[in-house]
């Protein structure tokens, strides 16, 4: 704020109500004070995160609760961590046990509850640890783009974020002991339950506590079976009743898999299902794990009772290349309406075939999915096979392409290779809505991606890897990132596109950039800027030397990325296009002042600024005022007004880049008029704000130290 005489108040007895020059933060204008002065700041607190997928009948397992419950309780000693491996074969409750323990006990800890299926046995590859990091950082209100790239630095980002919380945090299905280590808090004040098929001796052995589930009892199973069934139709038949809960090796997913269907054939007897499961058991005599076969027998002889169409579209759904899915995608995967699916897939969830998930979508059990596509396998023709992944890869490609167009429009994307459009496709509102959607579905279009190249779909797989592009640019996700792109890559130069290999080229590129790879990021720049001069197209070859400069100017050869900022301007001037020019001359300008060229830099900056005016580009508008304040051409009184105008518009964007960036320069301002302390505090800010992110500058390190040396 700044004031000039208009704004004085002299009063009668000759006091000067005067505030002169830039201040930042709250200000106190008084005549007289007595006593001292407190000023308090309002924190806006972290969201608290509510994860926990609903639980589910839970018989006979006291045992296990009361383990935790000591767990919970802190009582492992001084430094155990409170941390409980939940352990047992598949079907056997790990995650109704550990699910109904938190939501009992959640009120016990205020700050909220993390869940994460790590998929350590899924068929597909199990969840990186990094990911799941990333999501618990969103949770608690971290905007993406605050999230560091790399495994360490989410690793402890996490933990300032959970230090000093009360939270339970459920990680079900993992893999192993390194899956899961980043993800354990160290706050004492925490709980941690793992489950997995596996006891993992490596949690173990560093004061983790074991809880291991076996079958249940032969009277818990039976009060399972009545629960699901009424009391008295077991009351009716109970020889057959305990014959059926044995067939079931008294494993609750078995048990209520028969006792779902059980239970929407009120006239069946006990004994003809005895009889059913029986049968197939012995079909399945050749397996030679007994709880896989008593799982298997229970799915198939449940499939059998379904309806044509319900039996089909479960085969179908079997060959979903994600994790879950919501009535649209399954319409676009099995080809029907989506009406139709919707009514389908509720039979498939009354039958215990299907689970829902939060926000209206579905999924399969792990072993569920494994059944129901080797009933594909074996039942569907390979045509309709292959049909029905290309209906679902289609679906994440098409979305992925409106959600990519509509999240910048000005972005230029190419018209996607499209077999089989949806019938009903998925519209966005706005922006946000589509990064929302490519958030929500980031998995599942990985998981689509890998399935596309897997079956040589390569301009299917390149072409979904170019479309999540928006969210990269957005919301980060830097560990992921690279992976995705190279995944790209690969496919590009599978199906020999020189131009898509252009365009990975690129993107690799900046995922390694982002990272701090910078000699590998300046490989890839250079590959595609000889597959774009082949070519001779001018406008992305002046794409890749901006993309150069930017890594000289990230290693401070900043006259190495003068020329090439330079050669990135001539290209682009030629072909026209004014946000790409002033986006180049935005990057020259910076550096032309780092280099002490003053006049220079404000004549390039002033046409930026000129060029964006019409531009819906508000960051680099605002780049352009915190670029012109650092020159200040007009002198410290009109530069603190650009610095001050460029910040805020920064924080309404949300952007921590560009706020640090404002925050700087007015620091460096600052120091200029002899304000160490105003200096120090500019800088100390911009500092915090990186470090929420994980994130260092080199340059704010140094210009505080100077200050300290000073």
């Amino acid at each position: 704020m700044s004031t000039d005489s208009s704004d004085r108040d002299q009063g009668s007895e000759g006091h000067v109500n005067e505030l002169d020059g830039t201040v930042l933060g709250p200000v106190v204008q008084a005549r007289d004070i007595h006593g001292g002065i407190h000023l308090h700041q309002a924190v806006t607190p972290l969201p608290r995160p509510t994860q926990l997928p609903a639980g589910s009948v839970l018989v006979n397992r006291g045992e296990a609760l009361a383990l935790l419950d000591d767990i919970g309780s802190g009582h492992g000693g001084m430094g155990v961590p409170n941390v409980a491996v939940v352990s047992g074969p598949a079907g056997i409750g790990k995650t109704a046990v550990a699910l109904h323990w938190s939501h009992r006990e959640r009120g016990e800890f205020p700050d909220g509850q993390l869940f994460a299926d790590l998929r350590g046995h899924a068929a597909d590859a199990p969840v990186q640890p990094a990911e799941v990091l990333g999501r618990f950082i969103r949770a608690f209100g971290i905007a993406p783009e605050r999230i560091p790239g790399g495994l360490a630095e989410r690793a402890a980002l996490y933990q300032s974020l959970v230090s000093g919380r009360r939270l339970v945090i459920v990680l079900d299905d993992a893999l192993s002991a390194a899956q899961v280590s980043p993800l354990l808090p160290a706050s004492a004040d925490s709980v941690a339950i793992v489950t997995s098929w596996l006891r993992l001796a490596g949690l173990l052995v560093r004061g983790a506590r074991g809880v291991q589930l076996d079958q249940l009892s032969t009277d818990a199973a039976l009060t399972l079976l009545r629960r699901a069934v009424g009391e008295e139709r077991v009351r009716r038949e109970p020889d057959a009743a305990g014959e059926l809960v044995e067939l079931c090796a008294r494993l609750p997913l078995a048990l209520c898999v028969v006792a779902a269907r059980l239970a929407t054939r009120p006239h069946w007897l006990l004994s003809e299902m005895v009889e059913a499961l029986t049968h197939e058991r012995q079909r399945l005599s050749e397996l030679s794990v007994e709880d896989d076969m008593t799982i298997q027998a229970a799915l198939t002889l449940s499939y059998h009772g379904l309806p044509p169409q319900a039996a089909r579209v479960y085969r179908l759904l079997g060959l979903f290349p994600g994790t879950t899915f919501d009535s649209r995608a399954a319409a676009a995967t099995v080809m029907l309406p989506r009406v139709q699916v919707r009514q389908l897939m509720e039979v498939l969830t009354n039958a215990n075939l299907l689970d829902d998930v939060p926000g209206g979508g579905y999924r399969f059990h792990d072993l569920t999915r494994l059944h129901a596509r080797e009933l594909a396998e074996r039942e569907e023709s390979a045509k309709t096979r292959d049909e029905t992944v290309r209906g679902a890869l289609d679906w994440f490609l098409y979305t992925a392409w409106t959600a990519s167009r509509t999240a910048m429009p000005y972005r230029r994307v190419p018209r996607q290779v499209v077999v089989h459009e949806p019938a009903e496709p998925l519209a966005f509102a706005d922006p946000a809505e589509a990064l929302d959607w490519l958030e929500c579905e980031f998995d599942n279009l990985r998981s689509a991606g890998r399935v596309a190249f897997e079956r040589e779909l390569f301009p299917t797989t390149w072409q979904l890897v170019d479309a999540v592009w928006p969210l990269f640019l957005h919301r980060g996700h830097h560990a992921e990132r690279l992976e995705v792109d190279m995944l790209g890559l690969a496919a590009a130069r599978a199906c020999s596109d020189s131009m898509a290999e252009a365009k990975m080229l690129n993107r690799t590129g900046l995922a390694l950039r982002a990272l701090g790879r910078l000699d590998e990021a300046a490989q890839d720049f250079r590959g595609a800027l000889e597959i774009w001069s082949r070519t001779g197209n001018r406008p992305r070859m002046a794409g890749s030397l901006r993309r150069l400069g930017l890594v000289e100017m990230d290693r401070g050869r900043v006259d190495e990325a003068i020329v090439l900022f330079e050669e990135a301007l001539d290209g682009y001037r030629a072909v026209g296009g004014a946000r790409k020019v002033a986006l180049v001359l935005c990057d020259l300008g910076n550096a032309l002042a780092e280099r002490g060229r003053a006049k220079e830099a404000v004549a390039r900056l002033l046409e930026a600024r000129r060029l964006l005016a019409t531009e819906p580009d508000r960051y680099n508008r605002a780049r352009v005022l915190i670029l012109l304040g650092r020159v200040r051409a007009d002198g410290p009184a009109a530069a603190a007004d650009l610095l001050e105008e460029g910040l805020e518009e920064m924080r309404r964007i949300g952007s921590d880049t560009g706020e640090v960036q404002a925050l700087q320069a007015m620091g460096d301002l600052a120091l200029e008029n002899r304000g160490q302390d105003d200096a120090r505090r500019l800088y100390e800010e911009a500092r915090r704000i990186l470090a929420r992110s994980g994130a260092r500058s080199r340059q704010l390190d140094d210009r505080l130290s100077r200050l300290d040396g000073s």
